[in-house]
């Protein structure tokens, strides 16, 4: 199938399909979602910021298509990281976690192009306001650090769509052409995948981590630290079941342990982060298989939805 929309012409992608951004795990391994038509992503948020720019140059070696980096303003611990990102010939940038005030102009000055990620509508429109070329509008069903209010992406889609005419990047509970359709049918022309990443044969993650979204039903995420900014949706584990029910500012001191959990695969040394669509994933692929099975499953579901309900007002 071919897509032709403002997302795939702004990435220059073939697939408006993203890879998100998470941190120690959005790294060069994952050249694999550009090479196979979408777009990955390296991250900042680890804030090993000399082995992101370690990163950045093997993607140039693994992969001759776009790719982009997201920058997070709350883990930016050394500014020049911007200026190392403009000119490492990066054309495509996403911003979370602050104001998009604070690099937009900067990164837009050299030719990139900014999207944001959102979690409200109101924070939607200060993107907007600050100059952002697009936005990824995270619904509170998706993993890692949240809104303490979370909105779902059934109601946030829509809502931000109808206040904003600049395109949209659905990330939250995205893993197949079934919910791309969805995602697309609420007004996004793209989506992010994270969680479905996560469980990839290319994922650097340990095996017990991929294991444990396949194992995963649904309802085994846990939402922690809503009462203490920031928020967070992760697996539930033993330690994440007792954080569930404290509140302070102290967890994000559990996740001093992220490489032996990440890394190691002991499940109980940080917070394994991940979205409730671990209960539809159940088997470790490719990375070229699901960008390839999505963007099929998407061509399939808009035809059947054609076939049964268009047009309706014959």
């Amino acid at each position: 199938m071919r897509f032709d929309n403002r997302i795939t012409q702004m990435l220059g992608v073939e697939y408006p399909i993203i890879q998100a951004p998470m941190g120690w795990i959005a790294r060069s391994q994952l050249a694999a979602v550009s090479n196979a038509g979408g777009l990955g992503i390296i991250e900042t948020s680890s804030g090993e910021l000399d082995a992101v720019r370690a990163e950045i140059g093997k993607m140039r070696q693994l992969t001759s298509k776009p790719f982009g980096v997201n920058i997070a303003h709350a883990f930016v611990r050394d500014e020049t990281i911007i200026q190392f990102v403009i000119d490492s010939g990066v054309k495509f940038v996403t911003t979370s976690a602050g104001d998009p005030n604070k690099y937009c102009r900067q990164l837009k000055a050299a030719g990139l192009t900014v999207f944001h990620v959102v979690p409200t509508l109101k924070a939607a429109l200060k993107a907007v306001e600050a100059g952002v070329d697009g936005l990824i509008v995270e619904g509170g069903e998706g993993g890692g650090f949240k809104n303490p209010q979370p909105v779902m992406s059934m109601v946030l889609l829509p809502l931000v769509r109808e206040h904003v005419k600049v395109p949209i990047v659905a990330a939250g509970g995205v893993c197949d052409g079934a919910t791309m359709a969805a995602a697309f049918a609420l007004g996004a022309e793209g989506v992010q995948m994270g969680t479905r990443m996560v469980a990839s044969a290319e994922s650097p993650v340990h095996a017990n981590w991929k294991q444990a979204i396949i194992d995963a039903a649904e309802t085994d995420t846990v939402f922690l630290n809503q009462f203490s900014k920031p928020a967070l949706r992760a697996l539930r584990t033993e330690k994440t079941t007792r954080l569930e029910h404290e509140h302070g500012p102290g967890i994000m001191g559990e996740f001093g342990g992220a490489k032996d959990l990440y890394f190691g695969g002991d499940m109980e040394a940080s917070i394994a982060l991940s979205g409730q669509v671990c209960g539809r994933i159940h088997s470790i692929e490719p990375v070229a298989k699901i960008i390839c099975d999505t963007v099929a499953e998407f061509e399939a579901t808009m035809a059947r939805l054609a076939r049964s309900y268009g047009p309706v007002m014959a």
